[in-house]
């Protein structure tokens, strides 16, 4: 997959040629199902036409400037959402710099500018309830009024169900509820795949070590969507300075605030523990994928209790990714 870092009709021909385009908008955080839906009917739709497959999407989450008081936690850092759009087979991901003057483009200028004018566009597909641009004025509609003058064709999809007996189609908004309660089993249903986080290995108080189980402080960036506090059965995998995995392991996640040893904890620390594991990981990028919830966090009367349910976490967090 090509990355597009400016939308311009030359950048656009230097990554792909001078060809026109079957495109799709949008933030496209998660990269989950019901993006891949939309996605794949694009490229379909481009091996149809023989022209080239485009995502269209942001280097921010929209609400990051427009709201940023109640803008959503990301379920995917910049680096991870281009992996995974490019696991689904499109041809490019043109990246949009999201700031305040872009936030004021109406949405008839965006799709002169960045669809008809840099990518030529042939056709574009979105999701059924799409909207864009300035105070989300642009939808399917207005894209169809437009498309007669462009010479594009306007394919809405239809929202992909949960499938799980709750009437909601699968969303990046419905996937941070279910991690919000812990359930990282509904959220992976949605995604395709685990919800994962990546950080680099800091140092922590090493009490972890002191008691027989040594553990990995992972420092995530605060923009980050995180489960609830709690034990969770879970993958690490190590990367090295390329951001290459080198190397995977099963893992007891504790996410929380510890309070065996601190009464009133500013934020919650995740702390790995990596089974049948040992070397240096301070310094290390890491990625921590989230397979089932275990418990809760509790406090403890003390560290011989502490132990014995520590020994109790790995042997269910063996149990649930045997």
């Amino acid at each position: 997959m090509k990355v597009i870092n400016a939308a311009t009709r030359a950048a656009v021909v230097a990554a792909l040629g001078d060809v026109r385009t079957v495109v799709t908008i949008g933030a496209y955080d998660g990269v989950h199902l019901g993006h891949r839906a939309v996605i794949g009917q694009v490229c379909e739709n481009a091996r149809a036409l023989g022209v080239r497959s485009v995502v269209v999407t942001f280097d921010r989450h929209p609400a990051s400037v427009v709201r940023p008081e109640s803008a959503p936690k990301l379920l995917t850092e910049p680096d991870q959402k281009l992996e995974l759009l490019a696991s689904t087979g499109v041809d490019a991901t043109l990246v949009v710099p999201f700031d305040v003057q872009q936030s004021a483009e109406l949405p008839a200028d965006f799709v002169r500018r960045v669809l008809v004018d840099a990518l030529c566009v042939r056709g574009v597909i979105v999701g059924e309830d799409f909207h864009f641009g300035h105070k989300r004025g642009g939808n399917v509609a207005m894209l169809r009024d437009m498309s007669a003058h462009h010479d594009y064709t306007v394919i809405p999809v239809a929202l992909v169900a949960r499938g799980d007996g709750v009437d909601e189609p699968v969303s990046s908004t419905a996937i941070r509820r279910a991690l919000a309660g812990g359930d990282v089993r509904r959220a992976t249903a949605m995604l395709g795949r685990a919800h994962e986080v990546r950080g680099v290995v800091g140092h922590g108080d090493q009490r972890g070590r002191t008691i027989g189980f040594p553990t990995a402080n992972v420092v995530v960036d605060s923009s980050l969507c995180l489960p609830a506090d709690g034990v969770y059965a879970a993958t690490v995998a190590i990367a090295d300075e390329l951001g290459s995995v080198v190397s995977s392991h099963s893992a007891a996640v504790n996410l929380g605030r510890r309070p065996t040893f601190h009464e009133h904890a500013d934020q919650s620390l995740l702390e790995a523990h990596l089974l049948d594991f040992s070397g240096d990981l301070y310094g290390k990028q890491v990625r921590v994928a989230f397979h089932s919830f275990l418990r809760g966090e509790r406090k403890f009367t003390g560290i011989d209790e502490l132990k014995a349910q520590l020994q109790v976490d790995i042997a269910h967090t063996r149990a649930a990714l045997a």
